[in-house]
């Protein structure tokens, strides 16, 4: 399939490959190719921990995104591609290196996963259907949280965050497929309730994360290879915006963003299976890098940090299958460290 921009696939499959998500693929190029590093002091190597998905033959591809920690210290990780009957909604145990299906169902393309600090469910963005569903943490009791337009518009949500009420952030990727500039910001309250538009006129609205203190939300934009910040007041509503940093991804664009408590940005990168690291001010601290010799990776979408530790796991993916690999991060795990 040809694609008139270097998207992350999900967009195209689910805007173009109708409910079926059949019949689609992706390129395949050297991990680390044509991608710039300057400004970066230091190389961290991510180090394989076991791979969980194999390209679906139904959809010709796998695409791991939102790892997040459960209460038992699972990691709960989706594949975005996975066809129906097989799992879209993993719970990996990382020290017996062992995975087994949380959910599938017949319809859902699930490109993030998060758990609520109101309620304790697991939450989902559905791109295809512009929808965000949650689950029991046992994967039990699917319910619709929210659907329908928000003014006006059909949602394509990508990646969530919640606040420490339990209210949800979601970066609304209109726009992608199209190559128009037409991402939002959607607040929407604790109750599925009431949904709010804080920015608009954004370039495939892609990752999402609220900085350590809470103060503001961290937005990359896949098209234009940046990450902006919202200033938020106490009722949730935007302050201020500005363009915070330009990622040098070459080739690569920004994916999903995950966020430490020393308030460091881990920028995913899909065309590269990497992760840029930046400090708040936008110093580029890091780059994580998987071994050279690991062919056929291209995307690197998303880290989870060890609750109060370091330890890192990375979702990575390409035409090799999906993987899980591990990196010390630079300060501890937070909510913020995990999902969106």
């Amino acid at each position: 399939m040809q694609r008139r921009h270097l998207v992350r696939p999900v967009a195209v499959l689910a805007a173009i490959c109708t409910l079926t998500l059949t019949g689609c693929g992706t390129e395949t190029r050297e991990p680390g190719a044509g991608t710039a590093s300057a400004g970066t002091d230091r190389t961290i190597r991510a180090h394989k921990v076991m791979q969980l998905t194999q390209v679906h033959e139904e959809t010709g591809m796998t695409l791991l995104e939102g790892p997040t920690f459960d209460g038992s210290g699972k990691l709960i990780v989706v594949d975005v591609t996975a066809p129906a009957g097989k799992p879209k909604v993993m719970r990996v145990n990382v020290e017996k290196k062992t995975v087994g299906g949380l959910h599938t169902d017949s319809r859902g393309a699930y490109t993030s996963a998060q758990f609520s600090p109101y309620d304790g469910r697991l939450y989902l963005s559905d791109y295809a259907h512009g929808e965000v569903v949650s689950l029991a943490p046992d994967g039990s009791d699917p319910r619709t949280f929210f659907s329908g337009k928000v003014d006006g518009a059909q949602m394509n949500p990508d990646d969530i965050a919640f606040d420490e009420g339990g209210n949800l952030y979601v970066s609304d990727s209109r726009g992608l497929s199209e190559g128009e500039a037409h991402g939002r910001v959607v607040r929407i309250d604790r109750e599925g309730e009431k949904a709010t538009v804080l920015a608009d006129g954004l370039a495939a609205t892609n990752g999402i994360s609220f900085d350590a203190d809470y103060r503001g939300l961290w937005i990359s934009e896949l098209t234009r290879n940046r990450v902006s910040y919202l200033h938020l007041d106490d009722e949730g509503g935007v302050m201020s915006k500005h363009t915070a940093i330009r990622v040098d991804g070459g080739i690569a664009q920004t994916d999903s963003i995950a966020v430490d408590a020393d308030g460091n940005l881990y920028q995913g990168l899909h065309g590269r299976a990497a992760m840029a690291v930046y400090d708040r001010y936008g110093k580029r601290l890091a780059t994580v890098e998987v071994p050279a010799r690991a062919e056929g990776l291209e995307s690197a979408t998303n880290v989870a940090i060890t609750p109060g530790g370091t330890k890192a796991y990375m979702t990575v993916s390409g035409p090799a299958g999906g993987y899980l690999y591990t990196f010390d991060a630079l300060a501890k795990g937070t909510r913020q460290s995990n999902g969106g």
